[in-house]
């Protein structure tokens, strides 16, 4: 009832004394006239190919939308907006004729997809000696963050019959060929995989056919928990936040904490075993009740967010709900952000190589590296490169109990798009207790058999994940391989021989013998048979494109949380307790029966890591947020299990 209150008071506020909205082309960010708008909105393309900005207060929070984070160029940093390239786009043909992928040097199709992945990628299943499973879960979560999926919604949902007749003559549809003597499919039926193409800027009516295409994505492109809460206000106000105390909804279940659950319908969490599986968020970004590592984290940060909330609120008992709701954001926002550079970018890239290219600091203090003139935008080559972590991701989940006996395991495959399994048998607690306990997929040159055979699971038959990679690779229309080594590296490399101390040298001979020109080479295949860089665990290329984003999150975003000249900028006090945050502290926080982890569980337990007691681990002191102006000394409380109020469970102190 509030929420619809909220809404109808903030609309008569806007018509009776707002300022009047700015209407922005979505691609090239300029603004357009109200009859262009309107004009958009009679051919019905307004939702990708418009946004509509409010008039930017300098001062104000973070948007939830995204705009105003640039305020020379407001739409900047909103969904829809286009990625940045690094290398000019590579493609076949022209607007009369299409753009389609490029061909190789000889004028010849590149090598076929499948056979192609086979060839450079095998499949098996081996366990990584460092790094554990929570890795991959929080990378899809990233991912989730600033990519969105309705490409694959496209192929599984909207177009699942590409690889009938009716999709040879629908042009959105791809048919990836599998060849008769296929390693796995040979003795089978099938020899099509059903995929489309990219949703872009042309597709959508955006902009005219014989324009180069550019994909087209969701989200906001900043690290800001956007798939937590939303892109706009209006999902936020009616899904998200609960008007009370800066807290988000919730549910109480049997001791738990959940996001709210849908009571109308779940339609994307069709894989729940009905009657029995029924929970499925009704959060404002539905993406949640998606792939296992998606969930988990987004309950893990829902639930985050309250807690912060809550332990705000007993400190600053005099703020209003909108302060301590945008305050427990930042810092929720600040958490991520800072377990994703300093934890888990310097485990697998280096933590030296990340000071040296500036992506992290050595001082705890404030860093102020905002440059106006560098846009907040994704390029499109960070959003196509992180697909090569589908190489370390295990299928099997494992599952333990709070002592750490082994239970059962369960393919992740299996529970994609079930979010009613995770409520149910003490499914999320013994999961949780996996994700620490258990070695990832290992950082090689294999994929996981489930990957690359059954990557979406029952929602669709032969789903090669890793070949469509290299599919997807040329419809994006990137540049080959040999092109960012030259980027990267600032020299020319002419021959298969120049790639020695770059390619594998058990790899190269397979380079050699699929591709007949070094210029001929794919993005994917290069980075799927490249040496690590030196102090990385990552692909040299790969590596220096992962830098080069990471820099520009902190150099575009005027928001980024390590700087003080900000609007609501932490204190210093304030930025050395966002700088106990670890993922693990997180599951101590928040996660089901989580009392005791090791101090880094994205790292296997061993020596220097031996799982101990939560009390041992650094924790935010949240007095450091304390307002002179609510009065009242310090103290020491603990709020923990929820009660039959419905009140939030959380384990946690506060300390003055």
């Amino acid at each position: 009832m509030f929420p619809k209150l909220f809404l109808f008071c903030a609309v008569l506020a806007y018509v009776f004394g707002g300022e009047i909205p700015i209407y922005y082309d979505s691609f090239d960010g300029e603004p357009i006239s109200a009859e262009e708008y309107r004009q958009r909105v009679a051919k019905n393309t307004t939702f990708w190919c418009t946004n509509v900005v409010e008039p930017c207060d300098p001062n104000e929070w973070r948007r939830i939308d995204g705009s105003c984070n640039n305020l020379k160029n407001p739409n900047r940093g909103m969904p829809h907006t286009p990625n940045l390239r690094l290398l000019p786009h590579t493609f076949d043909g022209n607007g009369e004729k299409g753009f389609e992928p490029r061909k190789a040097q000889s004028g010849e199709p590149l090598p076929s997809e499948r056979p192609l992945r086979t060839s450079l990628l095998p499949e098996g299943r081996v366990p990584d000696r460092v790094f554990t499973q929570l890795v991959s879960h929080f990378l899809v979560f990233l991912v989730s963050d600033v990519l969105s999926i309705h490409d694959t919604i496209n192929y599984v949902l909207w177009k699942p019959y590409c690889c009938t007749p009716k999709g040879k003559e629908d042009k959105d549809c791809i048919q990836v060929k599998i060849p008769d003597d296929d390693p796995v499919h040979r003795f089978g039926h099938l020899r099509c995989m059903k995929l489309t193409r990219p949703l872009t800027y042309q597709s959508e009516g955006c902009l005219k056919n014989d324009t180069v295409p550019d994909r087209i994505v969701t989200p906001t492109p900043t690290i800001d928990l956007s798939k937590l809460y939303g892109q706009n206000l209006e999902t936020l106000y009616s899904k998200g936040r609960l008007f009370k105390h800066g807290l988000l909804k919730y549910e109480l279940e049997e001791g738990r904490m959940w996001p709210p659950s849908t009571k109308t319908k779940d339609n994307l969490c069709i894989l729940n075993q009905k009657p029995v599986e029924s929970r499925c968020h009704d959060t404002p970004e539905p993406i949640s009740n998606s792939l296992p590592g998606i969930n988990l984290f987004s309950i893990w940060f829902w639930r985050l967010h309250n807690y912060i909330a809550t332990a705000l609120s007993k400190v600053n008992p005099c703020w209003d709900d909108d302060k301590l709701f945008y305050t427990a954001r930042e810092i929720n926002i600040a958490f991520m952000v800072q377990t994703i550079y300093y934890e888990l970018l310097p485990a697998l890239m280096g933590r030296n190589n990340l000071i040296v290219e500036g992506v992290i600091s050595d001082n705890p203090g404030f860093r102020n590296l905002y440059n106006e003139q560098v846009l907040p935008q994704i390029t499109a080559e960070y959003a196509f490169v992180l697909r090569w972590f589908h190489v370390i991701q295990e299928n099997e989940q494992k599952m333990y109990d709070a002592e750490g006996n082994y239970l059962r395991s369960v393919p992740l495959t299996n529970i994609t798009l079930r979010t009613g399994y995770l409520a149910i048998d003490n499914n999320i607690d013994y999961i949780t207790q996996g994700v620490f306990r258990q070695a990832g997929g290992r950082f090689d040159n294999l994929v996981d058999p489930d990957i690359a055979e059954i990557g979406l699971g029952p929602m669709t038959e032969g789903t090669d994940i890793t070949t469509f990679d290299l599919v997807k690779n040329r419809h994006f229309g990137l540049a080959p391989y040999v092109k960012y080594l030259e980027f990267c590296n600032g020299r020319h490399f002419d021959t298969f021989d120049d790639l020695a101390g770059y390619i594998k040298p058990e790899m190269l001979d397979v380079i050699k013998d699929k591709y007949k020109h070094i210029e001929d080479i794919d993005l994917m295949a290069g980075l799927w048979t490249e040496l690590p860089a030196e102090g990385s665990f990552l692909p040299k290329t790969l590596q220096c494109l992962m830098m080069d984003q990471h820099v520009r999150f902190v150099v575009s975003d005027r928001h980024w949380y390590e700087r003080n000249n900000r609007p609501h900028a932490f204190n210093l006090e304030q930025l050395l307790e966002i700088r106990k945050s670890t993922v693990s502290r997180l599951l101590c926080n928040v996660g089901d029966t989580v009392t005791e982890i090791q101090p880094n569980s994205f790292l296997r337990l061993g020596p220097g890591n031996e799982i101990t007691s939560c009390e041992n681990l650094p924790t935010i002191n949240f007095w450091a947020w304390k307002d002179p102006a609510c009065g009242g000394g310090g103290s020491t409380y603990w709020y923990s299990s929820g009660d039959n109020e419905g009140n939030p469970h959380f384990w946690a102190e506060a300390t003055d």
